[in-house]
């Protein structure tokens, strides 16, 4: 399978005052995706405008023609899956089949504590982890079942309608971002494709060389729970989320190019770059940027 390169728009934009326009450019630039984040609030971000997902995804719909859309990522932590098939659906519908559900376990940051009732904690991770094991395989009934009546520890639903379904069949695809046995198995078992960012123990301190080693041992470990499921690890795409490794992709059009070649190598199919915004942690020059979206695959 040959690589694919996609991007990153997060949600910081009104999207009457260069929001739309964004976008537009990521398909005009011939990126395969483009993905947003899907969160309440995000790291630095959190004291600056932070626009929601679906809404965004679906403006975003309507506005492009070519360009796959989806999360990266969705998580339990403030969503319920009858409510998010719903909003899926739909936005299957609005983009015509052109959705793909980046959705992982969460994590500890704002979206574990807004939402909290008064005096609960937020979600140990194991605790996440329980969630996220019941919350994928209802959800993966509820695109693909007109009915669904189901009663489990955490989540319920009772003849939950979602009625006509997906315009992708059976359902739009799961690209499900897992690097321990239980997530990994959750790709395995119900995965299109499996997202990384890498092994964020070493994404400061670390190396290149070993971040490649860290993925490398990431896709063996997928490989095994597939062949536990009876799949070809092969039919999963393999999407790495960039920027959050050691390396420093974005420096220069030939950093990326060595950089892709070193994990198209390893088996990835896709990365995702952020798109270049100034003063913040993903401040990259536009023109590098765009120049890597134009050319950098015929270099590989």
């Amino acid at each position: 399978m040959s690589l694919r390169l996609s991007t990153v728009i997060l949600p910081v934009r009104r999207w009457h005052d260069g929001g739309r326009e964004r976008w537009q450019r990521a398909e005009e630039l011939g990126f395969h995706a483009a993905y947003t984040y899907d969160h309440l609030s995000w790291r630095t971000f959190r004291d600056g405008p932070w626009f929601g997902a679906v809404p965004t995804l679906t403006a975003a719909a309507a506005a492009t023609e070519r360009i796959r859309l989806g999360t990266l990522v969705t998580s339990p932590n403030f969503r319920h899956p009858v409510t998010l098939a719903k909003e899926l659906i739909t936005l299957d519908d609005v983009s015509n089949g052109r959705v793909t559900l980046g959705i992982g376990a969460g994590g500890d940051g704002f979206d574990a504590s807004t939402l909290r009732r008064s005096g609960e904690a937020p979600w140990t991770p194991r605790e996440r982890a329980d969630h996220f094991g019941e919350f994928l395989p209802l959800l993966d009934r509820l695109l693909t079942e007109d009915s669904v009546t189901y009663e489990g520890e955490r989540y319920a639903a009772y003849e939950a309608r979602n009625i006509p379904g997906c315009v992708q069949r059976p359902r739009l695809p799961f690209a499900v971002a897992a690097t321990g046995p239980r997530g990994l198995r959750l790709a395995a078992r119900h995965g299109q494709a499996w997202v990384t960012t890498g092994d964020p123990k070493i994404s400061a301190t670390g190396t290149p060389e070993q971040s490649l080693e860290a993925i490398r041992g990431q896709i063996e470990r997928l490989g095994a729970a597939c062949a536990a499921e009876g799949r070809d690890v092969d039919e999963l795409d393999k999407i790495l989320l960039a920027d959050f490794t050691p390396d420093r992709p974005m420096e220069s059009f030939d950093a990326f190019v060595e950089f892709a070649g070193k994990h198209a190598a390893l088996g990835i199919t896709e990365i995702v770059l952020h798109w270049p915004l100034p003063d913040t942690v993903f401040a990259a020059d536009q023109k590098v940027f765009e120049r890597i979206a134009t050319e950098a695959l015929a270099q590989l």
